[in-house]
């Protein structure tokens, strides 16, 4: 009798699983884990194109602020002690620049930051340099110098409060602010 009452809570069980047809959703990568360099998944009916400064503004949304728009990246991380743009932030950089180009009104603060790690004065030397290297790269592409400023917060602006390398990882960064927001 047992055996048999297994048998048919089991059956049920599977009855009910068997029924639903739905395929699990996949969630979306946060913006924060995305790679710059992939190129995002198509809408219904869209091309695939990534939304580019040149693009059409969704909804009247400011290119800046529409997270789906390159524009809206607006941290390039560095590796411990260095000051060199990597790779993968370089079309980051190029579609700033194209947009500072395009919109002559607009202004951007760098601020250069550090994690906690190094002296007062070295980590605002090293801020400083990474702020100058995102400005320089700006400037190269087509922005003007009257519209960027680079400062260094050093370590006292940090992002994460952690005291592991995925917290230093998180505060060894630029951030690109643009008049309004700084």
């Amino acid at each position: 009798m047992r055996k048999i009452l297994t048998i048919a809570i089991l059956g049920g069980m599977l009855a009910l699983l068997g029924g639903c047809h739905s395929a699990p959703v996949k969630p979306e990568t946060p913006v924060e884990n995305r790679d710059l360099n992939a190129a995002p998944k198509p809408a219904d009916g869209a091309t695939g194109n990534p939304t580019t400064e040149s693009g059409p503004e969704q909804k009247g949304l400011d290119p800046i602020n529409d997270p789906k728009n390159i524009l809206s990246k607006r941290s390039i991380y560095f590796d411990y002690d260095k000051f060199d743009i990597q790779d993968k932030y370089k079309p980051l950089i190029e579609s700033h620049a194209k947009h500072l180009a395009n919109h002559p009104e607009r202004k951007m603060l760098i601020q250069g930051n550090c994690d906690e790690r190094g002296s007062r004065e070295y980590n605002l030397a090293l801020g400083q340099k990474r702020a100058d290297a995102a400005k320089k790269a700006l400037l190269l592409l087509g922005a003007r110098d009257a519209q960027v400023e680079a400062v260094s917060l050093g370590e006292e602006k940090p992002r994460a409060l952690g005291k592991d390398e995925a917290a230093y990882a998180e505060n060894r960064r630029d951030d690109l602010l643009y008049n309004g927001e700084f």
